[in-house]
């Protein structure tokens, strides 16, 4: 069993670095003692290992550019897909306050504007008020410091892959494009997962390096990510680590059957909530078609104290969102900071939690041809 900050055994090394878009279409020659498969074509990076499948987007994904590409992760074990548009997804990168002055002048180089996805108080569309209610609230004012919305406004990337015999891992960056008012773009996002060997789940973590100072900037993203479902036809229930004491809380599905919003029930705020042990958000797979309960996805965020905001609710449209904020704590430009998650499939409850244990208390991930490792 791998701790947590050792480092890997220093055999020799396969490492293997692509650069996407320099060689559309090459997979790596099949062995017959393989236990992964990188295969990569100019639109995604495809990752199929001895117990996952996933599919990383550079261009024209199916839903979302970041994270883990919707329908794409597959458990061996099982045969069950993730139920939402894909894990880890990103989105702005945020600082708490206001931005009812500015929000619809802000308007990026592509012509896309921002202010119909925040919520401010001078909105004069019912509609686009109430919806703003239902997904961001209305207690706690959110605005943003850079942009795009990297999930569906991003360019196409050229990931990095690197490869060991343990370990595949692929490294995405990308620098935001534009700023609010006051501010300069450029802070640089980068994104590394790694899929170990013998596991039913990947490592991520999330860095960003800031172009500018803010009291309490944030980077929001969903962990591990939404929920399709139709009156619970694709989950059971829902387990929220953080909520109702020690053992967490675990709500059913019935709960999710009508909207509501992010501040009514289920949220946590670092600033009102004890930080807890773990940090932990899963929903229950079931089989829409049998209804029969799979295994459990859950994203571990490895370090409770770095989350500023969460909250799993219910948007119009049949969709559980689990967004989460990280950090949330002053940052000068020219400083970084990151989390740390493991996102995957679990038998039980108990399982994540041994697994939360192992990893504990690290922000950072770093992989190179010396191996993979979890930092602090």
């Amino acid at each position: 069993m791998r701790r947590p900050d050792a480092r890997l055994s220093l055999l020799p090394l396969v490492a293997l670095a692509v650069t996407a878009g320099v060689v559309p279409g090459r997979a790596e020659p099949p062995k017959p003692a393989d236990w992964a498969r990188v295969t990569e074509d100019e639109r995604a990076i495809t990752i199929e290992t001895d117990k996952l499948e996933a599919v990383i987007p550079k261009k024209n994904p199916k839903q979302w550019m970041t994270g883990i590409e919707k329908g794409s992760f597959r458990d061996k074990a099982t045969g069950f897909r993730e139920a939402g548009d894909g894990l880890m997804v990103i989105d702005w990168l945020m600082e708490a306050g206001s931005d009812a002055a500015w929000a619809d002048a802000v308007i990026a180089p592509d012509g896309h504007g921002v202010g119909r996805y925040t919520w401010h108080e001078n909105e004069a569309d019912p509609a686009r008020k109430e919806y703003a209610r239902l997904a961001h609230g209305t207690t706690h004012r959110k605005r943003m410091v850079e942009g795009p919305q990297l999930c569906h406004r991003m360019k196409p990337v050229r990931p990095e892959v690197v490869r060991g015999p343990d370990f595949v891992a692929v490294k995405t960056t990308y620098r935001y494009e534009y700023a609010a008012p006051g501010r300069k773009p450029g802070s640089r996002w980068t994104q590394l997962v790694v899929f170990p060997k013998g596991e039913r789940y990947f490592v991520l973590a999330d860095r960003i390096d800031s172009a500018n100072d803010s009291d309490e900037m944030f980077l929001r993203n969903d962990t591990p990510g939404c929920v399709r479902h139709v009156k619970g036809d694709t989950f059971s229930e829902v387990y929220l680590s953080y909520l109702d004491g020690p053992k967490g809380l675990r709500v059913p599905a019935r709960e999710f059957f009508e909207p509501f919003p992010p501040d009514l029930k289920y949220g946590y705020r670092r600033d009102t909530h004890r930080t807890p042990e773990h940090f932990i958000r899963a929903y229950h797979l079931r089989d829409p078609k049998t209804g029969k309960d799979g295994p459990w996805l859950a994203g571990l965020t490895l370090e409770p104290s770095v989350v500023y905001e969460a909250w799993c609710s219910q948007r119009p449209g049949d969709i559980i969102v689990m967004i989460e904020e990280v950090h949330g704590r002053r940052v000068r430009a020219g400083e970084s900071f990151s989390a740390a998650h493991v996102v995957g499939y679990f038998d039980t409850v108990e399982a994540m939690h041994r697994v939360y244990d192992r990893y504990k208390g690290h922000t950072g991930l770093t992989a190179d041809a010396s191996g993979w490792r979890l930092v602090k």
